[in-house]
This record gives C-alpha cells, sequence and structure tokens, in this order.
C-alpha cells in the first residue's frame, strides 16, 4: 500500500527521467505539483529535455546509472523534499535504451537495464513501500498473429530470445516477470504499461526511430528511405497521451499489464507523405530492403485501458507531426544535439 502523506507533496522518482517520453513524464508530474527526482545517466537521453526544468524548486535531477544502489538520504539535493522523513511515494521506471540503433551499440547496457536495474528498482519500491510503475513495450509480443495484427494483453506471442533485438525484446519480458514476481512474492504494488510506439517532441535524430529519421530527411530535402515496401507502418500514439496513460494506470489498482498505445495503423509512407506536406519538402520517398529482424507491426487492443482507465489517445496525427516537426526545426536545425555519455 502507498503511503500517504498528509498535507505533504508527493515525492516521485522518475528512472530515465531525461529520456524522451520520461521527460515530458517529469513536466506533467511537476506542473501537478509534486517533488520530482528525475534520475539518468543520459547514455541516450539529452540534457535539454530537463533543461527548463532545473529551476523548479520541486524538481531535482541526479545523474546516476540505476543499475547500481543509491541512498536519496544522503543525497545532499535531496534534503528539500525530506525524503529522509517522508519517504518515495512513486517510481516510474522508464529507465532503458529504446530505439533500434541502441540495441547494436549498447546490448549489455540494454539488457542489464531490463534486469539488473529493475531488480534495484523493485528494491527501492520495496523499502519506501511506494507504487511502482514499469514502462514495458509492445516489444513483449514479437511477431503478430498470422490472423491479425491487433493484440490485446492476452497474447503471449513469439519473440526470438537470442537474436540481435533479444536484448531488448526479451529484456522486456523478463523485466515483466521480476516485477510480477515481486507483486507477488513481497506484495509490491506494481504496474505495468506496454507502449507501443510513440513520437513527439524531444525525439533524438539518427537514433533510428523512424519518425525523427524521416523529419531530418525532409527537412534537408533528402530522401525520406522506408525499409520495407507501401505496406510497412505502425501505430503512432503522441507523447502527450502515452504520458496521460502512463500516470491514468499508475493512479488505477490495475495490477495486470495494459497497453498504451494508438489502435489506428498508419503506413510510413502515408506518414512521409504527411510530413512532407507539413514541412514544404521536396524530399522523394524510397525504399529499400527490410531490417533483418524486422516484422509485422501489432497495433495494440486498448479496450482494457478505455474501460479500466478511461483513457485513449485523444492527439490526431496531424496535430502531433506539427508539433514534432516543429520541435525538430529548432532542434534538429538550428542546434547542435547534445547528447553526454555516462
Amino acid at each position: 500500500m502507498t503511503v500517504s502523506i498528509p498535507n505533504q507533496k508527493r515525492n516521485i522518482l522518475v528512472l530515465g527521467g531525461a529520456g524522451f517520453i520520461g521527460s515530458h513524464l517529469c513536466e506533467h508530474l511537476l506542473h501537478r505539483g509534486d517533488n520530482i527526482v528525475c534520475l539518468d545517466n543520459f547514455v541516450t537521453s539529452d540534457v535539454e529535455n530537463i533543461k527548463m526544468m532545473l529551476e523548479f524548486p520541486n524538481f531535482e535531477f541526479i545523474r546516476h546509472d540505476i543499475t547500481q544502489d543509491i541512498d536519496f538520504v544522503k543525497e545532499p539535493g535531496l534534503r528539500k523534499f525530506k525524503v529522509h522523513v517522508n519517504g518515495i511515494q512513486e517510481i516510474y521506471n522508464l529507465a532503458c535504451p529504446t530505439s533500434a540503433s541502441s540495441f547494436t551499440k549498447l546490448p549489455v547496457e540494454t539488457a542489464l537495464a531490463n534486469s539488473l536495474a529493475v531488480r534495484v528498482s523493485l528494491e527501492m519500491t520495496k523499502k519506501y513501500k511506494a507504487r511502482y510503475l514499469l514502462a514495458s513495450s509492445s516489444a513483449v509480443y514479437g511477431k503478430a498473429p498470422e490472423e491479425t495484427n491487433i493484440v490485446d494483453e492476452g497474447y503471449l506471442g513469439t519473440v526470438n530470445f537470442i537474436g540481435p533485438r533479444a536484448c531488448y525484446n526479451e529484456g522486456k519480458r523478463f523485466a515483466e516477470t521480476l516485477v510480477t514476481t515481486y507483486r507477488d512474492h513481497y506484495a509490491v504494488a506494481t504496474r505495468i504499461a506496454r507502449i507501443f510506439t510513440t513520437y513527439g517532441p524531444r525525439m533524438l535524430r539518427e537514433s533510428g526511430r523512424f519518425i525523427p529519421d524521416m523529419i531530418s530527411s525532409a527537412l534537408k530535402n533528402a530522401d525520406i528511405v522506408i525499409p520495407g515496401d507501401v505496406s510497412t507502418g505502425s501505430s503512432l500514439c503522441y507523447v502527450k497521451d502515452t504520458v496521460e496513460g502512463i500516470v491514468a494506470l499508475m493512479q488505477s489498482d490495475l495490477t495486470q499489464p495494459v497497453n498504451l498505445g494508438n489502435d489506428n495503423f498508419m503506413t510510413y509512407s502515408d506518414i512521409a507523405e504527411k510530413i512532407k506536406s507539413i514541412t514544404g519538402s521536396t524530399s522523394l520517398v524510397t525504399f529499400t530492403d527490410a531490417l533483418p529482424y524486422a516484422h509485422q507491426q501489432t497495433v495494440p487492443d486498448i479496450t482494457l485501458a478505455k474501460e479500466k482507465l478511461n483513457w485513449f489517445p485523444l492527439v490526431n496525427i496531424d496535430e502531433g507531426l506539427k508539433q514534432t516537426i516543429a520541435y525538430a526545426r529548432s532542434s534538429y536545425v538550428e542546434r547542435r544535439d547534445i547528447r553526454l555519455s555516462a
């Protein structure tokens, strides 16, 4: 059970809080009035994502690798939150590389983020009697079923546990197993969000994600290259919607995994044409061989989220892309990417 502190702001820990989704989550919780402890090691995140939050008195950043233990009581910056007295009420774990390029550049780090880091964060949760949410992934489903690409939470899927994406795909499966084990064995209050493809401002370019790569190419009037053919595509959920779903799940009593994503499928070629239209780009859309580990993208059945969380995506693709492109114009073109490595 989560500890309730009368007349006291909640202390909320966001692991991976300087990342794409993590920074938007921090911002959402910050403006809600909570005390936010953002922890990140900057392996696949950007300091710019949290720069505007550092001036808030109820926001504190700690640079740390969550595969290593940390004693928050000894952190001088957290004295103002009285962690030594009030503890931590909620822990959101988004600490894991997520882009395709990370699975080849950071395979060990990815595997450890889905195993050792999850254990460390669950031990924190047990210590503080906090509520815990794991940001899992649609990757746990692997290949879509033959008869449909729509999957609900009961679909077990098939994942290659020794392939090039195993550190992430199978890693997320193990992470869910570990979270569920702590829930059942230690009575830890856990939540699991199975997040489908999410896009929006603060996505790092040249990270292997197709939306920022498409936008970057369009802004340079370079060819937009799609791995696959005209039928290749995905579902796309704007980051604001994803964050609101994550928070709704944390506040709910659902302990089973919950799909969070957009239940509409779009082809990459249609998305590319929308990006070209918004940017006024003269880029050509071309196709190349599909990635060797690629398979038909799954689309979430979000019935559970609709019925139990009263959640569903609200931002349409045109508005979402306009916001994402506006960020890209200033970030990708006018400034050099700032990437700090641990």
